[in-house]
Parts: C-alpha cells; sequence; structure tokens
C-alpha cells in the first residue's frame, strides 16, 4: 500500500512497495528479512557497499565535531577544503575549481548558471546554448531535465527547452541508430556531420557547450563506438564549444578507470559533474568542476555585483565533505579501481554469455557497468513497444533476490558495488539466467515475439 510519501521516478498507480530495512556490503534485506543481491548498487552510487563502518564512523565523528556549517560569505571548513582540494588533483579538468551541491540534477544545473555567467563575464552574451543528446539522463530540476533527453522525465511537465537553449543531437548507439548496411564507421562520421550541421545551422557564436555522458545509465548503458569521441573532441576545438562531461555515474572506478572520460578517450573536459559514488551515496553531495580560467574570468563579474548570488544551504556540508573525503581515501588505499578493473572484465565476460539467449539482442558495458537489451526479434533487433517485457524481467529479478533495473523500455542494466568479488558476479549471472528463462516462457505465453 502507498502511504503519505510521494515517491520519486515510480509509477503512482500500479507500484508495489518493497522496503528495504537494512544493508550489509552488497546486500539489503527487506522488512520479510529476505536478502537481494544489490546488483544496482542502489541508483548506481552504492560503490563500497552497505554498512561500511569506516564512513559510518567519519560522519558520526564529523557531527560531533562540526555538524553543520554553511559556505556562504567567505565562511569555509577545513574538511571542505580539504576535499576541493583532493578533487582538482585527481580530476582531468586543468586547474579545476570545485563548486559543492547535493545531486547530480542541481550540480549540472550550477553548471548551466556558470556557464552564462562565464560567458557574460567575457562579453560573449550570446553564447549560452547547450547542446545534449537523444537518450541522455542529465537530472530531473527544470534546467537539468531540460538537458535529459528521456520522454517521461519531460511528458507532462511542460519543460523550458528552448528559453534554456537547449539543442539535441544523436545518441551515439549504433545498434538501435544505424542505418541499414552502415559500418560503425560510417555510422560516426554520419552523426559526428550531423553535430556540425547543427553547430552551423545554430551559429557556433551562440553555443557555450556540448554535455556528455561517457557511457550513459539510465538511457540504456549506451556505450559509444571507438573513435566518436576523438571526432567530437575535432568539432568542439573547430568551433570553441566547451566539451562538458556528466561523470554523474562513471566517475571513481564505475568503467575500469579513475573517470569513465579516460575509458572512452575524452581528453581534458573544461567542465566534470560528479555525485553519487564521490561519497559512495553515504551522504547526499555532488560537484560542479570547471576549469580555473573560467573561474578567474568570473572573480570581476562577482566582485561588481558584490556576490556570485548563487548557493545552496548545504554547498559543502561538513558530514559530507567528511564522508566524501574518507570514501576517496578507501579507493586509493584499497586500490579499489584496480580491483573493480579486475571484476568488471570478468563481469563483462559473464553478461556477453546473453548473447546466445533468444530474448537478448544486444550486451554492452563497460567496467562494473552494464546492460543486456531485450528484443521481440532477434534477427532483425526489432524493439518491445513498451517497457511491459523489461518490468516483467526486473520483478521477476527480484523474486529471485536480484535487484536491477529496467532501462530504456526493455534493457536490464547492472551497476553492482565497486566491491563484489567473482562469485558474487556469478550470483548476478545466475539470478540473472533463471529471470531470463522465466521472463522468455512470459514473453511466448503472452504471443510478443515477432517472428
Amino acid at each position: 500500500m502507498m502511504n503519505s510519501i510521494i515517491y520519486p521516478t515510480t509509477n503512482f498507480k500500479h507500484t508495489a512497495t518493497l522496503i528495504i530495512e537494512r544493508g550489509d556490503g552488497a546486500y539489503v534485506y527487506d522488512s520479510n528479512g529476505k536478502q537481494y543481491l544489490e546488483a544496482l548498487a542502489g541508483l548506481w552510487c552504492t560503490s563500497l557497499g552497505y554498512n561500511n563502518h569506516e564512513l559510518i564512523e567519519t560522519a558520526s565523528e564529523q557531527m560531533s565535531k562540526l555538524s553543520f556549517s554553511h559556505m556562504f560569505g567567505g565562511k569555509t571548513h577545513q574538511v571542505g577544503i580539504d576535499l576541493a582540494e583532493k578533487l582538482s588533483a585527481m580530476v582531468p579538468v586543468e586547474n579545476a575549481k570545485i563548486f559543492f551541491g547535493n545531486s547530480g540534477s542541481d550540480a549540472n544545473d550550477t553548471h548551466i548558471k556558470m556557464l552564462r555567467y562565464y560567458f557574460n563575464a567575457i562579453g560573449k552574451p550570446q553564447k549560452y546554448k547547450i547542446i545534449a543528446r537523444e537518450r541522455s539522463y542529465h537530472g530531473v530540476t527544470v534546467a537539468s531535465a531540460s538537458l535529459t533527453g528521456l520522454k517521461p522525465n519531460h511528458t507532462h511537465f511542460n519543460l523550458p527547452f528552448d528559453a534554456l537553449g537547449v539543442l539535441r543531437t544523436d545518441a551515439p548507439h549504433y545498434y538501435r541508430n544505424a542505418l541499414p548496411n552502415e559500418s560503425e564507421a560510417q555510422f560516426i562520421d554520419r552523426i559526428v556531420n550531423n553535430l556540425e550541421q547543427l553547430i552551423l545551422l545554430e551559429g557556433a557564436d551562440t553555443i557555450a557547450a556540448f554535455i556528455v555522458e561517457p557511457i550513459t545509465g539510465a538511457s540504456g548503458v549506451i556505450v559509444p563506438p571507438e573513435g566518436y569521441y576523438q571526432k567530437v573532441q575535432a568539432v568542439l576545438q573547430k568551433y570553441d564549444i566547451l566539451l562538458w562531461a556528466d561523470e554523474v555515474i562513471t566517475a571513481f572506478g564505475r568503467t575500469g578507470n579513475d573517470f569513465g572520460c579516460k575509458t572512452v578517450g575524452i581528453e581534458k573536459p573544461a567542465m566534470m559533474t560528479l555525485a553519487k559514488q564521490l561519497s559512495s551515496a553515504y551522504m547526499p553531495i555532488s560537484a560542479s568542476v570547471i576549469r580555473g580560467d573560467m573561474y578567474d574570468a568570473m572573480v570581476e563579474q562577482s566582485a561588481q555585483v558584490g556576490v556570485f548570488g548563487h548557493g545552496y544551504t548545504y554547498s559543502g556540508h561538513p558530514v559530507s565533505c567528511a564522508v566524501a573525503l574518507k570514501t576517496l581515501e578507501i579507493y586509493q588505499r584499497e586500490n579499489i579501481f584496480d580491483h573493480a578493473a579486475k571484476i568488471g572484465a570478468y563481469m563483462q565476460k559473464r553478461l556477453h554469455e546473453f548473447i546466445h539467449h533468444p530474448l537478448v539482442g544486444e550486451v554492452r558495458g563497460k567496467g562494473m557497468i552494464g546492460a543486456i537489451e531485450l528484443v521481440a526479434n532477434k534477427k532483425t533487433g526489432q524493439a518491445f513497444p513498451d517497457g511491459t517485457v523489461g518490468n516483467f524481467a526486473m520483478q521477476a529479478c527480484q523474486n529471485n533476490g536480484m535487484i536491477c533495473r529496467a532501462v530504456a523500455g526493455s534493457s536490464l542494466a547492472f551497476c553492482p558495488p565497486l566491491i563484489v568479488n567473482k562469485s558474487q558476479i556469478d550470483e548476478m549471472i545466475e539470478k540473472t539466467a533463471k529471470s531470463l528463462d522465466q521472463t522468455l516462457d512470459f514473453v511466448v505465453r503472452e504471443g510478443l515475439l515477432v517472428r
């Protein structure tokens, strides 16, 4: 039964309630004591799993020492300074400056505002438009949802795409978007040419940035073909457009490297968005990262106004900063990224075994993020018309003691905590195999396959 909560990203009419009561390691337990392998790390975020005592103790100690202090008007605290310095040294952004927020959504909102502030500061107020891709996910606030390229996040919300200057270009998904007999190289050339034509049509002097997830999450774990980002970067450099990497999901070891940019060949983005695994989701925190020269240009602008008129009550919350700092320490001390690379390679190998299943059209992923796409016709790749099959498969997984997520209609996404071992990956594969067979029975019974 539903209660007084308005649940996020939920079908208000047909959602059954699963009460999660506790978690430990890679597992969570419901109110009846049933154990589930958490194969999506919560929402792509609990990288160190549940019940990590170091993080719990860090939060407790910081609460005892300084439970809250804001960062308005130059007030600060050492743990926030330390976290910013640590991140600045880690990210592939030149002389990085860090703004702290609470979620990936508000971090992307912050970036939109800082882009406008920066281009106003350098005398280019007309340069405010942002190119985003179809089938992208960048958040759900009014501005970040406008960047997002998924219909459920748009429908009925009357979002101000035009007012925000949001432009849309192709999703780099070869399996779903390639033309008949088109090679991957031809596909890349076509969609990158479409990007360039969009820039020419709108005017490069009006476009501030192109936002990309190195590898997507909620849109189905789309991994662009090799060479895509190299050609995209060449176009952006040609027209003086900033590359903005949304690494809310892909940062901190998820793809087998410290950042997803490194995995896919994005060199020196001008901006990065971080959240989720920044604190292993133990406390809400995000980071909007910009190049140092962008910040420098805004200094005088803020002096003229008297204040940089942006910030949240909880920007740089000391408890969140302390937990994030400890999380980064654990990553480095325990060689979590190396572990994730090794286990990720094993996970990808095991996931690709499903390519032979009658329902599976494509298996995709990098490191410890992946997806299997279920299709109505394996030979042609014809998709199911709605999310019914994906939702059935997701529920079957849950019934079999594993939590994953159906995304982009009928793709099952996997993103386990970075701390999992091979036997837990094997458990994930076994539960998925059982669930897929149950889903196939359902699809055949309902006559949903297309011959």
